[in-house]
């Protein structure tokens, strides 16, 4: 009997045992979850103060007052300057402790107090659109390999940009200064763009690209501002090249009988032969100018001292037009019978900008006609069609149309 009762004992202290250790189990498994919870909420809670803090920090500078932008005249000391106001006189200010005494050059833009006029912060200075919206490169994708045709021109454009650049101490030994400025001649598609993002590539220099028509503008001075901009921005951007394209839209000769919009033109001609002056040759900044008339250029630009080097970029011979041929040919799939020597022989007077129109062209009419391979008869078709037709050419209008 009490073994019996001993058993039933024992068997109501295991079943408490499990039901103890079931419900410890689940009471971690609740631990656990409320932990979990709670340390999501605690993110969640570190996420919204962030949050909340920068609000308050948005909403605390969106109440602050506005500030005047003015223009620092004179450091006089003791944390006092003389500003020019927008407003219009001038005045001697403060300036705040959290402004670097470093940063305080005469004639840079300051933002100033509303209340006290105390110089808050020191300004960048400004750059036209014209100016950020040229062509600015950090390194061209271009090589000498991509020039064709123009191996003396290249040497003396190398001469007088890579050298000075890359191994100023060759000029010292020498005892000479390097060209401050190289002009390139030729006719339109002869290279003069390339050959000057090549040298900017082998120079690890800044590409600087501005169409001389664009420094031409319609207020008196705005011209001239627009030089001391691009010059600016090549000394920050330096080791820079400025390749100034059409040169001859604002480096024409100047005339006795001109209009107030030629005059306007020659304030921007004096202010780049300005700038031309401004620096030293063996600085890291080059200007690279590019015309297809150089018969109506200043005299003043074409001294020496300023555009020392000119540099004839004439159209390739058959040598050049068929290396220009290969350059442009190792990008396609052409047939292997096709003789590039052949191509180039027949392209006489053709420049490099229409040879590589040629192979374009040779291109398309393959894909016309369904095919993945260039063949010879693509080539001929696309010379005729470049070089023989009169598809630049505008037709003549109507006899009685504008009678």
């Amino acid at each position: 009997m009490n073994n019996a009762h001993d058993k039933e004992l024992a068997s109501e202290f295991k079943d408490k045992i499990r039901f103890l250790e079931e419900r410890n189990a689940r009471l971690t498994e609740e631990i656990n979850t409320v932990e979990s919870e709670k340390r999501s909420v605690e993110s969640e809670k570190f996420r919204i103060e962030k949050e909340l803090k920068r609000l308050r920090t948005e909403m605390e500078r969106l109440k602050s007052p506005p500030l005047i932008v003015g223009s620092l005249r004179d450091i006089l000391g003791d944390s006092r300057v003389i500003v020019k106001s927008s407003t219009g006189p001038d005045f001697i200010v403060s300036v705040s402790e959290f402004v670097p005494k470093k940063d305080l050059i005469p004639g840079s833009r300051v933002s100033m107090n509303k209340q006290t006029l105390a110089v808050m912060d020191v300004l960048p200075a400004p750059l036209d659109p014209v100016v950020t919206g040229a062509e600015i490169i950090d390194k061209p994708n271009i090589t000498y390999d991509d020039v064709g045709g123009l191996r003396m021109q290249m040497i003396e454009l190398r001469e007088a940009v890579e050298d000075p650049l890359l191994r100023p101490e060759l000029y010292k030994k020498v005892g000479i200064e390097p060209p401050k400025g190289v002009l390139l001649v030729g006719p339109p598609g002869t290279g003069k763009t390339l050959m000057a993002k090549a040298v900017a590539n082998a120079t690890k220099a800044t590409f600087i690209r501005l169409v001389g028509s664009e420094l031409v503008q319609k207020y008196i001075g705005e011209g001239a501002r627009l030089v001391r901009e691009l010059f600016d921005l090549a000394k920050e951007k330096a080791p820079s090249i400025i390749f100034i394209d059409e040169l001859d839209s604002v480096g024409a000769k100047r005339l006795d009988g001109s209009t107030s919009g030629d005059r306007e033109v020659q304030r921007t001609l004096m202010q780049l032969l300005s700038e031309l002056d401004g620096f030293t040759p063996t600085s890291n900044i080059k200007i690279i100018g590019a015309t297809n008339r150089p018969d109506i250029l200043d005299e003043a630009l074409l001294r020496p001292g300023r555009f020392d080097r000119i540099i004839d970029i004439t159209l390739p011979d058959t040598e050049g037009r068929a290396e220009i041929f290969r350059i442009h040919t190792s990008y396609m799939n052409i047939d292997g019978h096709i003789d590039i020597d052949n191509l180039a022989a027949v392209t006489d007077g053709a420049s490099g900008a229409e040879i590589k129109s040629i192979c374009t062209e040779a291109g398309m009419l393959a894909i016309r006609d369904g095919r993945d391979c260039v063949t010879r008869d693509d080539f001929d078709r696309a010379r005729s069609k470049v070089m023989e037709t009169e598809k630049n050419k505008m037709s003549k209008p109507p006899a009685l149309m504008f009678a």
